[in-house]
């Protein structure tokens, strides 16, 4: 009871801020019923928006709630299937900006999650140089053999895992609330989408996860001729505090930098897409937050990214899944392309081939009659998942996480040239995976890894085999055993079952005088 009595009270907060930055203007009364038309026209009497622009309000009033309202935010802009496509695009405008926290707070942190003062781990920790919802970086400078060197510090927000597990059991209250009040909310899962929260927020909160990310993509793009990423030390890396390289270069939204580094704009725009293509179709693993604050570029022209607390992946199915979606569109191959859904086991198979290419060349042709800088290929996966949701495409998180990726880093790169040729661009990544993958040389390597993983479990096979022939040898030779136990509740199964019988015997014969005496 007094669990309920404080989320209530802390949503009914969340519900007052959001009455006043005006956010109940935004749906449509008339496709609500009665009582939240009356709720909404209540809630508008207090309005007093601080925001000018009325497709801002709800990113201002979450930025206003706190940090895990920001969270939920971001979250939900990779759901459109529940806050729809408008919400969406206003919610990844949404920034993780807040005020910093004092910097004796950071140096206990630091200091407790390290077991050492402050001043034995860095020879120096400067002032907070950006502040998130979760944590805030320093610049520090550290000791090394051939000198000082400077470190970027992340520490935690004191307090930020207690009041996350509050507000989110409190948005567990109000999805659990929602879901038995409303079949439009179990539709849309919101108990799940809460509890997927949940587990990202809890990931960002563990440093060391972050680090893990870190050192995951540095050996995957090791290689890489135009991307890096920080190194890790992990030596001053905890649970709270997470120490890598100082990045020193542009980051992608100050322009004035990047032109007085003399750098080929267009070249840079192209690696940006090229660089998430790759790692999205090579790796199954990549950055979901590449906006431009967490893009930097050195003088030599390689991107660099930081903050990697927000990760995607795609299994191999997806991967293909995209990559032979782009290329269809590419190529104009429509028939391909549905042909795809209809293999991912995304589209049911009880729907026609042939109406999904049909639906497909709808999006495509449109697109392919317009100019480079016209086309967008954000907006091409946009209508595509519109259009298979006409054909019973339930919804996929991983590829929605895509989805927004997608947008936020053409929007990068268009920002860098606005003239940027999408196709052009994505082509030879694309191509380059679908002949490694689906060409003779993929399709006899993964014979080979089907044929190792078969090998590697025969072993195993003929040990289970063995061991059912020699059970079965002890059943057909002393019969089959059975534990007492097992007897006792076989013995009280059918003495119920009996009693059962004849209680089922005496109704019928009740009911069978019954009918001969009304008869009679």
């Amino acid at each position: 009871m007094i669990a309920a009595l404080s989320h209530l009270a802390r949503l009914a907060r969340a519900g007052f801020v959001l009455a006043r930055e005006g956010v109940f203007a935004l749906p449509d009364p008339r496709q609500l019923p009665v009582p939240a038309r009356a709720i909404i026209k209540l809630a508008r009497l207090i309005e007093r928006p601080t925001s000018a622009s009325v497709e801002h309000r709800l990113s201002t009033a979450l930025t206003r709630l706190g940090p895990t309202y920001v969270k939920l935010g971001q979250f939900l802009a990779t759901r459109p299937d529940v806050v729809g496509m408008a919400l969406a695009r206003d919610l990844e405008t949404l920034q993780d900006k807040m005020p910093p926290f004092p910097q004796a707070e950071a140096e206990a942190a630091i200091a407790a999650a390290l077991g050492k003062p402050v001043n034995e781990i860095y020879k120096s920790l400067g002032p907070p140089v950006a502040a998130a919802s979760i944590a805030q970086v320093h610049r520090a400078e550290i000791e090394t053999a051939a000198g000082r060197k400077p470190v970027a510090v992340k520490v935690l927000r004191p307090g930020i895992e207690h009041r996350a597990r509050v507000e989110l059991d409190a948005f567990t209250f109000a999805a659990k609330a929602g879901e038995t009040l409303s079949a439009e909310a179990r539709r849309l899962r919101l108990i799940e989408t809460v509890n997927t929260l949940r587990r990202s927020v809890a990931i960002e909160m563990d440093l060391r996860l972050e680090a893990a990310a870190l050192s995951e993509m540095a050996e995957n793009t090791k290689d890489d001729p135009d991307f890096r990423v920080p190194t890790v030390d992990w030596d001053r890396t905890a649970k709270d505090v997470l120490t890598l390289d100082w990045i020193d270069g542009a980051p992608l939204n100050d322009r004035a930098r990047l032109d007085a580094m003399g750098l080929d704009l267009k070249k840079l725009a192209a690696a940006v897409i090229q660089t998430f293509l790759r790692h999205a179709l090579r790796d199954g693993f990549f950055h979901a937050d590449m906006h431009p604050g967490n893009l930097f570029v050195d003088a030599g022209g390689k991107l660099t990214a930081v903050d990697f607390g927000i990760m995607g992946r795609l299994g191999p199915k997806e991967r293909r899944f995209l990559a032979e979606i782009l290329y269809g569109f590419i190529t104009r191959n429509y028939r391909r392309t549905a042909e795809v859904h209809f293999e991912a086991g995304y589209v049911p198979s009880q729907h026609s081939i042939d109406d999904f290419a049909q639906a497909i060349r709808a999006i495509g042709e449109p697109i392919h009659n317009r100019t480079a800088e016209d086309i967008s290929m954000a907006k091409l996966l946009m209508l595509l998942f519109e259009v298979t949701s006409l054909f019973d495409m339930r919804t996929r998180p991983e590829l929605l996480l895509l989805q927004k990726t997608m947008v936020v880093v053409e929007g990068v790169a268009r920002s860098l040239d606005p003239k940027l040729d999408m196709w052009t661009v994505s082509e030879p990544v694309v191509r380059e995976w679908m002949e490694r993958h689906l060409g003779p040389a993929g399709r006899i390597e993964d014979a080979a890894k089907d044929a190792t993983s078969f090998l590697a479990g025969v072993p195993s096979l003929m040990t289970r085999g063995a061991l059912l022939v020699e059970q079965l040898d002890v059943i057909t030779r002393d019969g089959l055993v059975l534990a007492p136990e097992t007897v006792a509740a076989i013995g009280q199964a059918e003495a119920r079952r009996s009693r059962a019988t004849v209680i089922a015997l005496w109704a019928i014969a009740l009911l069978l005088v019954w009918i001969v005496w009304r008869i009679l």
